[in-house]
């Protein structure tokens, strides 16, 4: 009886266990190292809060593309619950966007409105619609023609972070201003 309680080794399959584990690993170092190895980005930016980006080089951005708006002014802007009011933050956003929409006259834009995931899908959509709007109104307050200037809510269906915390409901309360 002694004997059934014992485990048995059977040495191929210990060397097929080491020949697997071995295998892994070797395959987890190859993949550390190419990943320490990738190529650093070809623009640089330097973070300054609320969705706003300060580029440190402008290599490989076109002028009037979405990549250059986020450089440069900006793409997004964000709401407190269930508001759709433009916050001293956002009206600064909004400022740079207004500039950069004036030096780039042939550019359109949609202005996408979100929300969290509180709420009805109804209650969401018109939420980020009065939002989508608010933010239009600015953009064409400071000068740029309404006709320039495109709406759409998303209302909760296109969350920028998946959550159900307050910083991931934060992150998707939002307007983002997207290139045409």
């Amino acid at each position: 009886m002694s004997s059934n309680l014992t485990p048995q080794l059977n040495p191929r399959f210990c060397k097929r266990e080491y020949k697997m584990r071995f295998q892994a690993l070797s395959l987890l170092a190859a993949v550390s190292l190419l990943a320490a190895c990738s190529t650093a980005p070809e623009t640089g930016t330097t973070a300054t809060g609320a969705g706003t980006a300060t580029p440190t080089q402008t290599t490989g951005i076109r002028p009037g593309s979405q990549q250059d708006l986020a450089a440069t002014a900006g793409d997004r802007v964000y709401f407190a619950y269930d508001k759709s009011d433009i916050s001293p933050e956002a009206r600064t956003i909004l400022t740079k966007q207004s500039d950069w929409l004036k030096k780039n006259a042939n550019v359109t834009v949609t202005i996408e409105g979100h929300c969290d995931e509180r709420g009805t899908r109804e209650y969401n959509l018109a939420l980020g619609e009065r939002r989508a709007t608010a933010v239009k109104n600015v953009l064409v307050a400071l000068g740029i023609p309404a006709n320039r200037v495109s709406t759409i809510s998303y209302g909760k269906e296109r969350p920028a972070v998946v959550g159900s915390t307050e910083a991931a409901w934060a992150q998707n309360r939002r307007g983002v201003t997207v290139v045409n």
